[in-house]
């Protein structure tokens, strides 16, 4: 087996290099900044979290352009302006060059003129850029901006919204927007309890729903409408209110990430905290991305690498609006799971079954119930139904003392952690009898109850009443949002629990591996696969013994120095698919064969007008499973490493797992799980197991490769062969390309 990572990779100190304007995106240079505030690549490690209390509570507001002038939009803006104001207790001076007084208050003909320094300026002007300097000279923290027609609307606009983010930060103010909306200044609700929802969207209307949680009994504590995000972006805000105090859980809408990045610090500063991220994130498909970036202007990314991304950072990415709002809701209330168990408790057999099969679907845990725990429960339901899990009460328990004395039965059960109980339908007085009790039950237990309320009615006493009164009973209208919050739910605190932030021991220096291999690159080439193999050496990545030769004896005597049977390769810059050409050949067993098979591949690559650097001639490895690992560069995340099933066929299998660098062993080993095919490295077919932990030393080796060289655009390492366990994995292939 390979080595320790750590043994060959080690460390050397080297000038820090920094991102321009840092954690903005941009090309790399070098700067001055600590190298402890770095990576190895120049990314940074940490990012800096804006204070914005202010933003969210300012003590005083100047509305720019404001207007009461009725039928002109920036009279309802200044009008809901003014309201929010006065429920915040900030004072608001309106702006404007030619009036004296808007809606009663003393209006300024300019910002210079305020009688006060401000926190906040609201900008109702179709041009903000040249309003900046203005409030920079004014020593103002923070503004907004409505206007339109930037990034969304093409290059002329994109051309627009870069100046004035470049005013912005000349000015080193913080800016909302442009293209965002008043939903900031909305009016929340200050009579609920608990934890709250804060909410990010970069549509405005995209987040209604889980606003509209607060006539539900749902807290929210803030809304940031980022809009075209020239400066403040969705990363901000979800490290702001990590730490905040009253957020139980943040829910975004995104259309596009701004800076991979600093969206990784972000949900890794979340997850630190524990704070659970929802998000829904747009552009699975080409139409979703593309109208997204009409909207936002915004790349949306390669999205299994952006889906990848938030699994490994812990951001829970669900589908639809329903689902972040039930998930976000259930995660910000819920507390922390004492076990994983799932029980599902109904008055009908047929329920329980169908919600069994969805919850099992989804990689939920129903324990069967112990036999004395079944003896128990059949005190009060007939002994003809099953209560091993699902539990099926046949209804009429649920009438009278016997509910109770089930549900409590169940949650006492030391394998169960959550109680569902499906309801598809009212049946009172029944079903009122029953979530009442499920009510009275949620308050005297630190596990979690659930109850799906199926009616497509909503307006019954039982659910408007008994279960939205209620705090402790997680409440949904479908089996499966109910399903998706509670697997959320399990597995954010799984997550949670074992998470170690891998930028805290991400590489900051170049190790000696890094020096040997910059020497192999050439800049806009394709390596051959001999000079492909002398990178991967370099880094401690195990090859076949091999000889790279230039004549007919050459290859003969190389032959002998390797061992008999060996494979023979044709070696050169611009080779791909050397198989599909006839440019590879295996089990050669005499001296005679590998002479004849030198000819046959220089003649072949002479009529392919191919140039070769040599004939190379490989011990030949095996059995063993044929995997893939390689390095991309994703135009918002930078590098990211690949690993899959390899051999001919890895296109059209299309069985692959991808991480963005930096993460751990323990990350390796999950993308590795995710395999479709992973069963074959546990031995099908009477094959031994094979050896795992190679495959994820390599594939820690390769992110080594993906931080450290800037010059490498891409590397593919196909096949990498993984043999028995305890014998460890060999590159029988390779092909890199430079910058």
């Amino acid at each position: 087996m390979l080595g320790s990572t750590h043994g060959t990779l080690t460390t050397t100190s080297r000038p820090a290099r920094v991102v321009a304007c840092g954690k903005r995106p941009g090309p790399v240079v070098h700067g001055t900044a600590a190298a402890e505030d770095v990576d190895v690549s120049g990314r940074p490690l940490r990012s800096d979290v804006p204070d914005l209390d202010r933003f969210f509570r300012p003590e005083s507001v100047a509305v720019i352009g404001a207007s009461e002038t009725e039928g002109r939009p920036n009279t309802g803006i200044t009008r809901q302006l003014i309201a929010w104001a006065e429920r915040v207790g900030a004072r608001v001076h309106p702006v404007h060059p030619t009036r004296t007084t808007v809606f009663g208050l003393p209006c300024h003909p300019s910002v210079r003129d305020l009688p006060e320094q401000v926190d906040l300026a609201v900008l109702l002007v179709g041009d903000p850029t040249p309003v900046i300097e203005e409030l920079a000279d004014c020593k103002i923290k923070f503004a907004v901006a409505f206007a339109s027609g930037f990034a969304e609307a093409g290059g002329e606009g994109a051309a627009a919204q870069a100046r004035l983010a470049a005013a912005v930060r000349r000015a080193g103010i913080r800016l909302l927007g442009p293209n965002t909306n008043l939903n900031a200044f909305e009016h929340f609700r200050d009579d609920l309890q608990g934890p709250a929802i804060a909410l990010i969207t970069q549509s405005g209307h995209q987040g209604r729903p889980v606003f509209a949680l607060q006539e539900l009994g749902i807290r929210l504590s803030h809304w940031a409408p980022t809009g075209n995000e020239a400066d403040l972006e969705c990363a901000d805000f979800i490290s702001y209110f990590a730490t905040r105090p009253e957020v139980g859980a943040i829910a975004a809408y995104v259309e596009g990430l701004k800076d991979g990045r600093a969206f990784l610090l972000a949900a890794d500063r979340a997850a630190r905290h524990k704070v659970p991220v929802v998000a829904v994130k747009v552009g699975r498909t080409e139409t979703g991305a593309r109208t997204a970036a009409t909207h936002t202007g915004k790349l949306t990314g390669a999205d299994d690498v952006v889906d990848a991304a938030m699994r490994q950072f812990g951001v829970i990415r669900v589908n639809g609006l329903d689902e972040l709002q039930d998930t976000a809701a259930l995660l910000a209330r819920a507390r922390p799971p004492r076990t994983t168990g799932v029980a599902v408790y109904s008055i009908s057999g047929g329920t329980g079954a169908h919600f069994a099969d969805l919850a099992t679907a989804a990689g939920l845990e129903l324990p069967v119930l112990s036999p004395g725990k079944q003896s128990e429960l059949h005190q009060w339901i007939p002994g003809y139904l099953s209560v091993a899990n699902p539990i099926d009460n046949g209804g009429h328990p649920v009438g009278d003392w016997r509910g109770r004395k089930i549900i409590d039965a169940v949650l006492a059960d030391p394998a169960i952690g959550v109680l569902v109980c499906p309801v598809t339908g009212p049946f009172p007085p029944l079903s009122d009898r029953l979530v009442r009790d499920l009510v009275d039950a949620a308050e005297t237990t630190d596990k979690l109850v659930c109850v799906v309320w199926g009616s497509p009615v909503g307006t019954e006493d039982a659910y408007r009443t008994t279960l939205l009164g209620s705090s402790r009973v997680a409440t949904f209208r479908t089996f499966s949002n109910c399903v998706t919050a509670v697997r959320a739910y399990l597995d954010h605190h799984r997550f949670t629990a074992g998470y170690r932030s891998p930028f805290d021991d991400a590489p900051r220096s170049l190790s000696p591996s890094a020096r040997k291999a910059q020497a192999l690159l050439r800049p806009g080439e394709q390596l051959s696969e001999h000079a492909a193999k002398q990178l991967l050496r370099a880094y401690g990545i195990r090859v076949p013994r091999e000889q790279l030769v230039t004549s007919a004896a050459a290859a003969v005597r190389a032959a002998a120095q390797v061992g008999y049977p060996v494979v023979m390769k044709a070696s050169g810059p611009q080779l791909a698919h050397k198989s599909e050409l006839g440019l590879v050949r295996i089990a050669l067993t005499s001296a005679s064969q590998v002479r004849d098979t030198y000819r046959e591949l220089t003649d072949i690559a002479r009529y392919e007008d191919l140039p070769l650097d040599g004939v190379l001639v490989c011990q030949m490895v095996g059995p063993g499973v044929e995997m893939a690992v390689g390095i991309t560069h994703d135009s918002l995340f930078g590098p990211t490493v690949t690993a899959g099933l390899g051999g001919v066929l890895v296109e059209v299998l299309a069985d692959t797992a991808v991480r963005v660098p930096p993460f751990d062993e323990g990350q390796a080993r999950t993308m590795i799980g995710e395999l479709r095919g992973k069963a074959l490295l546990g031995g099908v077919r009477g094959a031994p197991p094979a050896d795992v932990d190679a495959l994820v030393e390599t594939v820690l080796r390769v992110q080594h490769m993906a931080l450290e060289l800037d010059g490498l655009a891409e590397l593919d390492i196909n096949p990498l062969v993984v043999l028995e366990r305890g014998q460890g994995a060999v590159a029988l292939d390779a092909l890199a390309f430079c910058r």
